[in-house]
């Protein structure tokens, strides 16, 4: 696959109670930064979501920020980010996050990282587009949810082509040589979704 430019992250605006999780966000951002892969989150200066943005830009690197007008407070927006939008509204913030993204991944979070990660494979599995998505599992945070995935698989509800939807890893530093290994993204699909 070609290098991507840009890869959209989500992550909770809380850095919960596992400090290993705000480390591993650090590390990521470093990552990006070295790769001089774009960074595009949510915009805000909190949480997991706060320290990978002030990590990539302090190692150089550029980051794109999008945050709905009623979070711009909440969650501090950070102006400072290489680009920052400020949009009427949530669904207006994950469009604009999508078609600024080559690839996806979710990091530990709460219900909103769950939300826009289940809505990309949504639309992956709609045929929508074929971005690359992963999940990066670390301290076995997403079990729980990958054991939802297989109970969906065993009561019927979805084909285990689901699986083939993302992609799981233990580590952040796994992110970037697996999506060097995956196919070329379909040029139709790779900014705009149908």
């Amino acid at each position: 696959m070609a290098h991507i430019k840009s890869l959209c992250v989500y992550c909770g605006s809380r850095p919960g109670r596992n400090s290993h999780f705000k480390k591993i966000a650090r590390t990521f951002g470093e990552i990006l930064a070295a790769e001089k892969i774009r960074l595009v989150y949510g915009g805000g200066n909190v949480g997991l979501m706060g320290v990978i943005a002030n990590t990539v830009m302090k190692c150089g690197g550029k980051v794109t920020g999008i945050i709905p007008h009623h979070l711009d407070e909440e969650e501090s927006g950070w102006k400072e980010a290489t680009d920052f939008f400020v949009v009427d509204n949530m669904h207006e913030r994950k469009r604009m996050m999508f078609d600024h993204s080559d690839a996806f991944v979710a990091l530990p979070g709460s219900i909103g990282t769950l939300d826009e990660t289940i809505e990309v494979i949504t639309w992956k599995q709609l045929g929508l587009h074929n971005k690359p998505i992963i999940i990066v599992n670390m301290d076995k945070y997403w079990d729980p949810f990958l054991a939802l995935i297989d109970n969906f698989i065993r009561e019927e509800f979805t084909s285990a082509e689901t699986l083939n939807l993302f992609h799981v890893v233990k580590t952040v530093e796994d992110v970037v040589p697996l999506i060097k290994k995956l196919p070329e993204i379909d040029q139709v699909t790779k900014n705009t979704l149908i």
